[in-house]
């Protein structure tokens, strides 16, 4: 029987689906951070090199140019997490995020799968993935504060208690790599095609 969807909380499939021999490298950090910036300029680099796969999110929120992610409505969401659709899926700001069940098949295959995710959900994709990396995404308080504010999607007081738990959550992130992504566009890209350049066998 399927669970109605109000009952659903976020979810990874069985811990023997979620074993996997590539490498799971969640990009986490703060709204505003550049992340999706940076796994954009990582996937140009990457783009003839079939080891690396980057996801593509489903989101309950209206297309736009930020990232190309997979638009639907809450319902849509629910039905799909309930069906097993998701490999992981999370809540955050109002919204649903998830990650399509065949990255699962992407890890079986060897390959390195990255993926922006909540900093939430980064203690419980250590815990199921067999090869993880933690890539923490941040930037100033000004940077972030310009940075939301310059995309228009929230009031002013919406935008400071976003980023006060952005600053708790950041002291609190266990990571791999840091990335302070202040400067010029091109040192963070810089910074994070390393890192996955690292993994990559010799």
């Amino acid at each position: 029987m399927t669970p109605h969807p109000a009952a659903l909380e976020p979810v990874l499939p069985k811990a023997e689906q979620a074993v996997g021999k590539g490498i799971f490298v969640a990009v986490a950090g703060p709204s505003g951070a550049g992340k999706d910036s940076l796994i954009a300029g990582a996937k140009a680099v990457f783009a003839q090199d079939d080891r690396i796969v980057f996801a593509r999110r489903v989101i309950t929120r209206p297309a736009d140019a930020s990232e190309p992610y997979e638009s639907v409505t809450t319902l849509a969401f629910r039905l799909r997490a309930a069906e097993g659709g998701f490999a992981l899926w999370w809540a955050a700001n109002g919204l649903s995020y998830g990650l399509p069940i065949t990255v699962m098949d992407e890890l079986e295959r060897g390959r390195i799968v990255v993926a922006n995710v909540s900093r939430d959900m980064t203690p419980i994709i250590r815990d199921r993935f067999s090869r993880t990396l933690i890539v923490h995404v941040t930037a100033s308080a000004q940077t972030l504060a310009t940075r939301l504010e310059s995309r228009g999607r929230e009031e002013a007081s919406d935008r400071a208690n976003r980023l006060a738990r952005a600053l708790l959550k950041d002291q609190a992130l266990e990571a791999d790599v840091r990335i302070e992504n202040n400067g010029a566009l091109s040192d963070g890209i810089g910074q994070f095609v390393a890192a996955l350049q690292s993994l990559l066998p010799r």
